[in-house]
């Protein structure tokens, strides 16, 4: 029972939830850019809302960028807090922008992405991810160098 409570969390545990969450959040935004990205083979007009005076298609390229290459990032755990940058941005948009007039039950799903977007651009990757075995690496070539 006292393990319940504790707030004394080892590095282990905070690795593994980054991995559950990467995993988590990249699987989930990527079923909503997939379809987005599938609007550039389809015959016809771009369906897409233009955004601060930006053309329907590059508003598209750019949602598409973030929440599909951006969300395969952080899935492999590379530049994850550069990845998170874009999805943060494309969140604020959906959710100030997009849905800003919308009830807050709109913008909740956003939110929700935005504050997972949040978390991983200040805790970073964690320990099982590519950006830990690039960190590690450097770090051992840069001391056998000296």
């Amino acid at each position: 029972m006292k393990k319940l409570f504790s707030v004394n969390h080892q590095s282990f545990q905070i690795d593994i939830s980054l991995l559950i969450v990467r995993i988590a959040i990249a699987a989930m935004m990527l079923t909503h850019g997939l379809p987005k990205f599938a609007q550039f083979f389809n015959e016809g007009p771009v369906q897409f809302i233009g955004v601060f005076g930006m053309s329907a298609s590059f508003s598209l390229a750019l949602t598409v960028f973030a929440e599909v290459l951006c969300s395969v990032l952080i899935l492999m755990g590379l530049g994850t807090r550069l990845a998170t940058i874009p999805l943060i941005i494309t969140m604020l948009v959906a959710v100030l922008y997009i849905h800003g007039s919308d009830p807050f039950v709109k913008q909740e799903m956003g939110l929700h992405y935005l504050l997972v977007y949040v978390l991983l651009f200040l805790t970073g990757s964690g320990k099982y991810s590519m950006d830990y075995f690039y960190h590690k690496k450097a770090l051992a070539l840069s001391l056998n160098k000296k």
